[in-house]
């Protein structure tokens, strides 16, 4: 028998929750800005195929993508526990330089081992050993980062160039312009959180449930199976429009704001599931339009290509969950 959770130890796990999905769309947002603070400074050498800031930037990456795994596994055992993962995160800060980043994510590691030592102890209280496992290895993985995270936080910070002075052909990216495209980032990152939550969600619902005719005996599937796997699929796929955003919007020397809007919902059953993203998916190809058009009036050429790629995407996502509408 599964140990009883009490509401206090999946709060507590929660708690996680909120931290990773912090960490991960914080690291993320910071390795796409990386591009950004190369162009303000001097390269360490031109003759060197790789600086400082490619290496730290891809570190970012690397470092999203593990968060991002520790993200699901947390969601899956709470759901095994029979709790809800929460979808809000921490607030997720991105900073202004190299130093900067490598500070705020020192924190984020130090606040995190202290929370995660919190549940290792609680864990081992109620003798819920599967989690206790997991969060130890966990604990193992930010401990390095947070020694990675100290070395960068040790160095010289890069001179301060201060902002890109506008030209004439940067002027079309105003500010109402710029805020469409932050929510575009918003809609991509409230999709992640959202298909990554009802992901894990459809895997415990799916071990719950017995197999109730012989092709699903045979098989080893269901619905619910069937569903996370499109769902898996799904949240990798709105990961890379995330950060092809992101990117862009620091391309042109403007800033990300990371929010997740609209808020996700997660629903209770694989059909909620399915109909809940087919109405994200409908929210994002209406917003989607938007930016295409106003792009296309600005003669803002890179960003509408960009955009008519994603927004195929996503049509895509729209009717593979149609297909499985009830």
């Amino acid at each position: 028998m599964i140990v009883k959770a009490t509401d206090e130890y999946l709060a507590l796990l929660n708690q996680a929750v909120a931290r990773e999905i912090q960490v991960s769309a914080q690291y993320m947002l910071q390795h796409t800005k990386m591009e950004k603070l190369k162009r303000k400074v001097i390269k360490e050498n031109y003759l060197l195929e790789s600086t400082t800031y490619d290496e730290f930037g891809a570190l970012l990456k690397e470092l999203a993508i593990t968060e991002m795994k520790h993200l699901a596994q947390i969601m899956e055992r709470i759901y095994i526990l029979g709790g809800e993962a929460t979808t809000k995160p921490e607030k997720v800060v991105i900073g202004n330089s190299m130093r900067e980043f490598a500070e705020l994510n020192l924190r984020a590691e130090e606040e995190a081992l202290d929370l995660y030592r919190h549940i290792i102890e609680a864990a081992k209280g109620i003798g819920d050993r599967e989690t206790w496992v997991m969060f130890s290895k966990i604990y193992s993985d930010e401990e390095e980062h947070l020694l990675k995270f100290q070395d960068y936080s040790e160095m010289e910070n890069e001179p301060n160039l201060g902002e890109t002075p506008d030209s004439e052909w940067r002027s079309i990216f105003g500010e109402e312009y710029v805020a469409l495209l932050n929510k575009a980032l918003a809609s991509e990152i409230s999709a992640v959180v959202q298909y990554t939550t009802q992901h894990e969600k459809a895997e415990g619902l799916e071990r719950m449930r017995r197999k109730k005719n012989a092709l699903e005996v045979i098989t080893g599937k269901n619905k619910a199976s069937v569903v996370s796997g499109v769902l898996k699929e799904t949240f990798l796929q709105e990961m890379d429009h995330m950060e092809k955003i992101a990117e862009r919007i620091y391309e042109i020397d403007r800033e990300s704001i990371a929010t997740v809007d609209p808020l996700p919902e997660v629903g209770n059953s694989v059909n909620d599931f399915i109909k809940l993203d087919r109405k994200a998916e409908n929210y994002a190809i209406v917003l989607y339009r938007k930016v295409i058009a106003e792009a296309t009036r600005l003669g803002d050429i890179k960003t509408k290509k960009l955009f008519e790629e994603i927004i195929q995407d996503e049509e895509s996502h729209y009717w593979s969950f149609d297909d499985f509408l009830p």
